[in-house]
């Protein structure tokens, strides 16, 4: 990672804030309990501990072992249902399906060709009716779409805008 987040998380609690307005939108606007949620490059846990108040069940993967911990531990005093690996995304493989895939500014940190690996590699762990929600820099959204858009599965499109992709699977 070329920032180094690992001494960010370890120096500073709750170092990233709170969800974005377009993350919490988009979980408190969904009707459905107990879902299965990724939240790839979770941090600190600042979408995933959000995610898991409302009822879900998250699973968190970030390159950080101090985010990672500071998450679980924020958890565990809450009972939250939330898991936790400190992994790199390039090399990670999801080992269960979701009902959500979520990228809040994870993509980008990574080389294009590794950002659309990851995408790529996580698409077919969600479940139909499912969706991926990304918020990254405008410019790789067009990568993102071409993905998408080449998957035979099928996929609508609810959001795009303002760097916030959010796709539906069929």
């Amino acid at each position: 990672m070329a920032y180094n987040y690992d001494k960010l998380y370890r120096e500073t609690p709750d170092a990233l804030g709170t969800p974005s307005p377009e993350i919490t939108a988009f979980f408190t606007g969904l009707k459905a309990q107990g879902l299965h949620v990724l939240d790839a490059g979770c941090g600190q846990g600042r979408d995933a501990l959000f995610i898991a108040r409302l009822g879900h069940r998250v699973t968190g993967v970030d390159l950080s072992p101090h985010g990672i911990r500071d998450m679980l531990d924020a958890a565990a005093k809450e009972g939250l249902d939330i898991t936790g690996a400190a992994a790199d995304l390039t090399t990670w493989e999801p080992d269960k399906d979701y009902d959500v895939l979520l990228f809040d500014r994870t993509l980008h940190m990574l080389a294009a060709p590794d950002r659309r690996a990851v995408l790529t590699r996580c698409l077919p762990h969600l479940r139909p009716g499912g969706w991926v929600l990304i918020s990254d820099e405008k410019p790789n959204l067009e990568d993102f779409r071409r993905i998408f858009a080449a998957d035979p599965k099928g996929w609508h499109t609810e959001q795009d805008s303002h760097g916030l992709l959010l796709m539906k699977r069929a």
